[in-house]
């Protein structure tokens, strides 16, 4: 879920050094001769390059180090910028001189939502001047956090894995604040609901799912979060609410702050109900996570007595108990010479004798 691209861009920005000194491009078939070319005129001249997915074109990673190697005296402006996935085909040569900053979506609903909320600020919320602007702000956020979590339940949560990212969120914060905007403007008397629930839910949330009961879902939450019914005095809305939790709509905060406060209020651990889902389906990811877990603790234990310590490695840890349990094991048997002892074997003796190969052969 994480969009480093964006900031990026914030930086460079900061930096002086946005569009046109900024070049991009994401890569993929046939992009690589026009990535190259950028970095080449970007260290002539002193730009920014920023190379986009490098996990989608793994071939021409060894191209990129050999045209970084041909490098000698690069402007001192120049920044080369490369987001990738964990891949295993990325050249460790680039890796041991580059600066490594790993991004990772937050593992919650209250964490997720803080980390969307944080990228605002009073001066982006106060952009629309409709007083419906801010809760819905609220409403979206929520929304992105909720299509984030259900990943994490398999195909309990989506029948295929959806990468929404930050980028998405944007998009539909840009889309509501136009809409609202000019129905302010125009001075309606209704809200624009259909049209934001057909362009947030069906064309860029919706954009990303192909298949139609994950479309059903995602229609389903839209219908659910955005209606008049978001501000009725008189019964206040509930995006979820029990005897224990109570994930409500803070319609009376205006600043910046006053939602994240609102946030902050929230569990930090959120159950499937929240989602709509059976409290049951927590049992899988929890399963999936512990074995993740070990799986990593197993990657982190030393290969080699050399690591520190004079420990024993791993190898030999192994060794030790092989050698253990094969020091217990008894002898084999000699199924000749027992044969031989009993003559004509009757039927009991025959399957005595099966079960000893058996055994010789454990």
């Amino acid at each position: 879920g994480a969009d480093p691209a964006y900031s990026i861009f914030e930086l460079a920005e900061q930096e002086n050094m946005g569009p046109p000194k900024l070049k991009f491009t994401a890569l993929g078939q046939g992009q690589g001769p026009v990535a190259q070319q950028l970095i080449e005129s970007g260290a002539l001249r002193g730009g920014w390059v920023l190379l986009q997915n490098c996990h989608l074109l793994p071939r021409w990673l060894k191209t990129l180090e050999k045209v970084l190697e041909k490098i000698d005296k690069p402007h001192k402006d120049f920044r080369l910028w490369l987001t990738t996935d964990p891949t295993d085909a990325f050249p460790l040569g680039i890796l041991q001189k580059s600066f490594k900053v790993v991004t990772e979506p937050p593992n919650g609903l209250k964490l997720n939502m803080r980390s969307t909320m944080s990228k605002l600020n009073d001066d982006m919320l106060n952009e629309c001047p409709q007083p419906a602007f801010k809760p819905l702000v609220y409403v979206l956020g929520f929304l992105h956090a909720v299509v984030q979590e259900r990943r994490k339940y398999g195909k309990l949560g989506w029948n295929v894995p959806y990468d929404f990212n930050d980028s998405d969120f944007r998009v539909c914060y840009s889309l509501i604040n136009t809409y609202m905007t000019k129905a302010f403007n125009n001075n309606d008397e209704q809200m624009p609901w259909s049209t934001l629930r057909y362009l947030v839910g069906e064309v860029h949330y919706g954009g990303r799912v192909v298949d139609d009961f994950d479309r059903r879902v995602l229609v389903t939450y839209l219908n659910e979060y955005m209606g008049d019914f978001l501000f009725d005095k008189f019964q206040q809305f509930h995006f979820y609410v029990n005897d224990k939790v109570d994930y409500s709509l803070p319609s009376e905060a205006k600043k910046h702050e006053e939602f994240m406060a609102a946030i902050d209020k929230l569990p930090l651990v959120s159950t499937p109900e929240v989602f709509g889902l059976h409290p049951n389906a927590e049992v899988g990811y929890l399963n999936s996570a512990t074995r993740e877990i070990l799986a990593s603790l197993i990657e982190l234990q030393p290969r080699d007595a050399s690591g520190g310590g004079g420990g024993m490695s791993r190898d030999e840890h192994i060794a030790n108990v092989a050698d253990g349990v094969a020091e217990q094991l008894p002898e084999i048997f000699d199924i000749v010479l027992i044969r031989k002892g009993m003559g004509v074997p009757s039927p009991s003796q025959v399957v005595l004798l099966q079960e000893l190969a058996h055994w010789n052969r454990l």
